[in-house]
This record gives structure tokens, sequence and C-alpha cells, in this order.
């Protein structure tokens, strides 16, 4: 290591694509940088680092980062571009050769971009380093505070399944996990830093503890014992991971919110079949059956692919048709896209691109509706809401323990404090953000 003054007055811009758990390791790749010297850019200033944490679930993805590294080598000519995540993994080649990228690092060498940033400020040494897919068998720590004031708290990586459209286990390989013991002080030291919500993430969240005598449950009854942490959220998570025990504990908590985000696919059981998926529609409706049971205000977002190979046009209408009658509250469509190596490749039946977009406007318009029917229900209502820091010129906002956000009038030193707001309206913005007036210190 290099003192700090070595760096100077050197800055970096990051930018993040993808799932919470990418901006949860941003999130730590930005304060490992701030210990060595390295400052976040200020507005108006140029960087010297651009750390671009990228995403490869679908081609748009890849395009999309492609296209963001391209602005940011004509923005800021005389900056190293650092690029890693999952596009990085699966395509290191094609990201070295994009103009401005001097740093190409794996999902795995995220933690050593300190290393390699020291080099290129030093050396000028441009670096490119990609663990196999094969050695990608380390659990890398992660926990830190996202850009307001939940905190992301990453737990297991990697997955297993091996889904036929998806290219993730290629890019983050076999599932791992932390120790509970060692998450649960990251938990503690969130609260010791004053953090009130945290974030759950990983690849398979549910998969946590495989090849060990714990799981998923055994680490949220744990967490949930952490003195100073109000909430907790749990990202994506598989339906047939989703025990019935995870629910109840749920309901029974305190700290873990009625919030629940899990991916559907299709609500074909045939194409569930295509997709090599681990669970049908009759598993997929009893788990969101029993939330609602359980939880009756429980948020519940789910994600849908559409235009898959193998959904012709009965596929389609019987997945929305399943869709419609679920008590979810959000749809999350993703349009289908031809991954490389994948074993979707082999199926027939090819979604034309024109009918694909057809289907999506379709599904985001069901989405629409279930997202409207869900936060109307809660106009008049009181629920708590954790504040967060607002931009200059803006109201602050929040979510509700439901995750409705709504944008109420407070002044800047109730950042991070969590106050019953009554919901009064739909803002100008649109359904997704509410308007409300604290009724309660």
């Amino acid at each position: 290591m290099i003192d700090n003054k070595t760096f100077g007055n050197a800055t970096a811009l990051f930018h993040t694509f993808g799932c919470k758990l990418n901006f949860a390791e941003t999130s730590t790749v930005a304060r490992l940088l701030g210990e060595r010297g390295i400052r976040r850019v200020a507005q108006g200033e140029a960087p010297d680092i651009v750390v671009v944490n990228t995403c490869s679930v679908t081609e748009l993805a890849d395009k999309k980062c492609r296209q963001a590294i391209r602005g940011f080598a004509r923005r800021y000519p005389e900056a190293a571009i650092v690029v890693t995540g999952c596009y990085a993994q699966l395509k290191s080649d094609e990201v070295a050769s994009l103009p401005g990228v001097k740093i190409v690092a794996g999902t795995n060498e995220k933690l050593k971009l300190v290393e390699f940033v020291e080099r290129w400020l030093r050396d000028r040494e441009s670096h490119v380093e990609v663990t196999p897919l094969q050695q990608l068998r380390d659990f890398v720590p992660s926990c830190s505070r996202g850009d307001r004031t939940r905190y992301f708290l990453k737990v297991q990586d990697g997955c297993d399944y091996w889904c036929s459209y998806c290219t993730i286990p290629r890019a983050r390989g076999r599932s791992r996990s932390g120790s509970i013991d060692d998450l649960v002080a990251q938990a503690r030291q969130v609260a010791d830093e004053g953090g009130r919500e945290i974030v759950i993430t990983g690849v398979n969240i549910g998969d946590f503890g495989k090849g060990r005598d714990d799981n998923f449950l055994d680490l949220i009854k744990e967490l949930d014992r952490v003195d100073g942490i109000q909430r907790y959220r749990i990202s994506s998570i598989e339906p047939n991971l989703l025990t019935d025990p995870i629910i109840d504990f749920v309901a029974g908590s305190q700290r873990f919110m009625p919030h629940f985000h899990v991916p559907l696919q299709s609500g074909s059981d045939h194409v569930l079949q295509l997709m090599r998926r681990h669970y049908d529609t009759e598993l997929f409706r009893y788990k969101m059956e029993r939330i609602v049971s359980a939880m009756p205000d429980a948020f519940i977002g789910v994600d849908l692919i559409v235009g898959a190979r193998g959904e012709t046009l009965d596929e389609f209408e019987r997945s929305r048709d399943f869709i419609t009658s679920l008590p979810i509250s959000r749809l999350h469509v993703f349009t289908y896209s031809e991954r490389p190596g994948t074993r979707a490749l082999d199926i027939d039946h090819i979604v034309g691109q024109a009918e694909k977009h057809r289907r999506t406007r379709e599904m985001l318009a069901v989405g629409d509706r279930l997202l409207t029917d869900f936060t109307e229900r809660f106009i008049g209502s009181v629920r708590p809401v954790l504040l967060e820091h607002s931009r200059p010129g803006h109201p602050m906002s929040g979510f509700t323990d439901n995750y409705l956000k709504v944008r109420v009038d407070a002044p800047a030193h109730l950042d991070n404090e969590i106050l019953n707001v009554r919901i009064n309206s739909v803002s100008d913005t649109g359904i997704e953000e509410l308007c409300g007036e604290i009724v309660h210190r």
C-alpha cells in the first residue's frame, strides 16, 4: 500500500447498473477508495476515475453498459474508466477494448479495485483480472450505505439453478454465503453508525447456508435480535425457497417489513418448465396467498419475462390471466432477450420482436393496474415512513413499512427518522409516489 498523500486530490465517479447487490458492492468499493483518499467527485468536477459496475442480465443491459462507458470516455477523456460486474466477468476482452477503459475486474475482484486503482494512479498501469468460472468460490463481503438512508447487506453470492435463459451463474459462480456471526457483526456496525434500515441482498438469498447446517431462516432470526436496526427488507427470493416459516417469522417480526420481491418469470407451467424453474403456478399462487393471509397489507413485487422462447400466444394469455388473478402489488416486466451459451437457444418457437414489444406493453398495463389498485387502498391511512434526505429544492420523501413512496414537507433534520405519516393523495408524478403529512413526531 502507498500513503494516501500519493493520491493527491484524486476523485472518482461511480455508476451502477442492475440489482441491489450491485449497488451494495459499489457502495463498498466507494467506501474503500474513500479510505485511501479518493473522494467522490463534486458536481461540475471532472473525475480522475470512473467506476462502472455492470449488469449482464439481458442483451439490452450489455448495450446500456457499453453506451455508458463510451459516454464517460467522451465526457471525461482524461479519466481512467474502471469496469467491474457481470458484463466485465462474462465479456472481459470486449470491455477492455472499449474507449477509456484502463481496468477490468470480474465479479470476484471488486474489493481488489483499490489495489488496481492505486497501481493506475502510481504507474499508469492498465489491468485486467477476471477469476475463471470454476474458481468463483470465495464469498466477498459487502455491507455499505446506499445513496439514501438504507444499508445493503450482502449475505449470499452465486447461483446453482442454471435456468435456461440466464447467464448469472456464469457471471457469479456457485452459491456461497457469509457466516451468520460475521453478518450479525456487520448489522451491529450499521446500528452503531446510526443506520435504521438494512436490505438483505444476494443473488439467490433463499439458498443461504447451502452446504452447511444453517439456513436463511436462522440468519434472519439472528439479525432480528440486533438492537438499533428498526427495519429489514428481504430482496428477491425464489418462491420455492420462501418457506412458510419464513413468511410466518416476517409476519410476527417488528423489524422485518411486510415487503417481498418474488420472481415468477412466467404464469404458464409449460414455459416455466422450458425455463427450468423450480416451481409451478400452483406453488406460486399458494405463496402469494400465504403472504397476504399472514400480512394483508404486504407489498409483493413480482418479476415477469415476456416473449421467451416457447411462449406461444396461448401461453402468453395464460400467463397474463394468471398474473391478474394474484394478490400482488407490482409487476416488473422484462422483455426476453437471447443470451449466448444458454439452453434456451435450443427451444423451438421464437417470438418476433414486434410481438415481444406488444406483449410487454400489455403486461406493463396490467402492472400499472395492479399497482394502482394496491396503492389506492392506503390513501387516508397512517403508515410509518423512514424519511430520506431530499435534493435541494425537493421535498423530503421516504418509504412506508410496506414500501409505498411518500412525499412530505419536512425539515432536513428529520432525515433518517421514522415518523407516522397520513397518506393524502397521489402525487403529480404519478401512482409510484404519494403525498402525505406527518401526524406524530
